[in-house]
């Protein structure tokens, strides 16, 4: 495995690759990141993976400075299943000041972006400038984030990039916990509560395949049980799946998502409901 921080290098050596699947993080990798990377050896014969907090899609109040940054143990974790680890500094990524950005589409500015105004648009550029420089055939994304999922996919077919964009199921703790690389910020007592998350919107699917249809009454009642054990919720909504929109009648393919404080940490998770 080589360890790459410099575009024209990176670009020297994926030229004499003849497929590359992609897989963008930012690092401090768990067995989700992981489990993407063995996904992305079955459709290429190079595996990319990408290593860099991207300072433009945090806001001014969050965590980019304490993002956990831990690049040796995360190439130790992709030994023997990545080709190539491009790690660039913030300096590489944007040798100019950025000005010119990736609008992504109105979706953007509900669900998570609601609470954090320009994280879209700051992570949908990083992507195109990452996808421009990797020049992958197939790009994989998890599914936990997937509002960003979605916006990826909208922002490759509008911009006609030539990449399949390859979701990959969530991968969740024994206790069913989404694993997130900010679950290490919950204290012991909070990772206990934390799995009251998938537990809530488990509730929520399954009175929806039992036949309920108000969607609003189901939303409320996930929130008032989140909020009375002491979570902040931000957002508990049933969507559509392939376009985020507010469901109809007709609907058979929908997602129920989610987005919580659990003390100082946010969580989000989501499950996929298909109605027969």
């Amino acid at each position: 495995m080589q360890q790459i921080s410099n575009i024209m290098e990176l670009r020297e050596r994926l030229g004499k690759a003849a497929k590359i699947a992609f897989v963008p993080t930012m690092g401090n990798l768990h067995e989700g990141h992981l489990e993407l990377v063995r996904q992305a050896r079955t459709h290429a014969d190079c595996v990319v993976v990408s290593i860099f907090v991207n300072p433009l899609q945090f806001g001014p109040t969050e965590d980019f400075n304490q993002y956990p940054r831990t690049l040796v143990e995360d190439c130790a974790k992709l030994e023997g299943l990545a080709d190539v680890v491009f790690a660039p500094s913030v300096s590489e990524m944007y040798p100019l000041q950025q000005t010119v950005f990736v609008e992504p589409p109105p979706i953007a500015n509900e669900l998570c972006g609601a609470s954090r105004p320009g994280h879209f648009r700051g992570m949908a550029t990083v992507v195109l400038k990452l996808l421009n420089i990797v020049q992958p055939q197939v790009a994989l994304f998890g599914k936990k984030d997937y509002q960003q999922l979605h916006i990826i996919r909208q922002m490759v077919a509008q911009m006609n990039l030539p990449v399949q964009i390859i979701g990959g199921e969530t991968v969740r703790a024994a206790d069913g916990l989404a694993l997130s690389s900010r679950n290490q910020y919950l204290t012991a007592a909070e990772r206990v509560e934390a799995v009251f998350l998938q537990q809530v919107l488990n509730k929520l699917r399954q009175d929806i395949l039992d036949g309920e249809r108000d969607c609003a009454k189901v939303e409320a009642v996930a929130s008032a049980a989140l909020a009375k054990r002491g979570w902040q919720v931000e957002y508990v909504t049933v969507r559509m799946r392939e376009t985020l929109k507010q469901p109809k009648c007709e609907d058979c393919e929908l997602i129920v998502l989610a987005a919580a404080r659990l003390g100082a940490t946010r969580l989000i998770d989501n499950l996929e409901i298909n109605i027969e």
